[in-house]
């Protein structure tokens, strides 16, 4: 299916893992026809960077509502891709209500894509670990919006999703979920070329001279390789500029991961070439106590309580929803495990400039 619509796309955090690596792989991604690719930018060096991947940089004051509307109105941006704050919705809502200013101004269908995180369908949040659920499940929207967060942090994050969802919904917008896990791989864009998790994994190993486990059994967690997190950011477009079938809304949830690894097999895996490169004395993982949370805190710039929803616990949420329209990770879970060497190399040599 070809339409008529020409799409204005915006994405913002160009100069993060993520959308770095998405704007780097725009111009050999094949997608389908569309209008202008802007890139939000806040400093002349990012709008040079932009530039180089083929996007129009823009500038916004995200603290003033009005001129969010403005710009985007302004542009006739239809589609936006969100990727710099999954803990608030204090931008979402206006760029939210400019695109469906759009919508009224030009027909066009309007999408907002928010980036939200694996942590908010996870134990963490009071989910359940014994049985596992998919991001295609119908009742998923009700079980975030009901969720019971362990750590204040969560309570804003969560309520950041269900604020998309209902913004979206009250200005005809399409709105969708984009929950990425531990996403590992060299990043390719202009700015931060590395993960997060991995990477606390590291500081926290630097700091404390060796890596602790922060629970009790062996928990699993999602994980995609960086190029398979892309690809779902890429395919969900595709089907946007289409204009075919794509659930939204209270049904639009999509993670992005190829399976589940134990923490501690990740632990593990990374200790082992943290001890080779000399970085920690003992390759074996221990169980961390209140004396280590407090000092992997400090590594993290965390409370101590908030290290174990940083570093570990459960979840078992199933990617499915990507799958449903063809999305297939080209890289399997183990891949996370068995390139473990490389991402302490990677993020090793990148650290300082993170």
């Amino acid at each position: 299916m070809t339409t008529n619509h020409s799409h204005n796309i915006l994405i913002t955090g160009a100069s993060g893992y993520l959308g770095g690596t998405l704007l780097s792989r725009w111009q050999t991604a094949q997608l389908p026809s569309h209008g202008t690719l802007y890139a939000l930018v806040r400093t002349e060096q990012q709008s040079q960077a932009v530039q180089q991947y083929g996007a129009t940089p823009l500038y916004m004051g995200l603290n003033d509502d009005q001129n969010i509307i403005q710009t985007i109105v302004d542009h006739e941006i239809s589609i936006i891709y969100f990727l710099i704050d999954a803990a608030s919705a204090r931008t979402q809502v206006p760029m939210i209500q400019a695109l469906g200013q759009v919508r009224e101004r030009t027909g066009k269908p309007v999408h907002f894509l928010h980036t939200s995180g694996a942590k908010l369908f996870s134990s963490h949040a009071g989910h359940p670990t014994d049985r596992a659920f998919s991001d295609a499940d119908p009742g998923l929207y009700e079980m975030q919006r009901t969720a019971k967060p362990s750590h204040p942090w969560l309570g804003p994050a969560l309520e950041a999703n269900n604020t998309v969802i209902a913004t979206a919904e009250a200005n005809g917008v399409r709105s969708y979920i984009f929950i990425p896990c531990v996403v590992y791989g060299p990043g390719e864009g202009f700015g931060n070329r590395i993960s997060i998790q991995t990477v606390a994994i590291v500081k926290a190993a630097l700091k404390a001279k060796r890596v602790y486990r922060v629970d009790s059994g062996r928990p699993v967690w999602p994980v995609a390789h960086i190029q398979d997190t892309v690809g779902l950011y890429l395919d969900l477009l595709r089907k946007m500029l289409l204009e075919e079938t794509l659930d939204s809304g209270r049904q639009g949830y999509y993670l992005a991961a190829s399976g589940t690894v134990a923490w501690d097999d990740l632990y593990s895996a990374m200790a082992q070439r943290l001890a080779e490169r000399g970085v920690i004395e003992d390759a074996t993982v221990g169980d961390a106590n209140d004396a280590v949370l407090e000092e992997i805190g400090e590594a993290l710039s965390r409370p101590k309580d908030f290290v174990p929803v940083e570093l570990g616990g459960g979840c078992v949420l199933d990617a499915q929803h990507g799958r449903q329209f063809g999305w297939r990770p080209r890289y399997s879970p183990e891949h996370a495990l068995t390139t473990a060497k490389d991402e302490v190399d990677w993020i090793l040599e990148h650290l300082d400039r993170s």
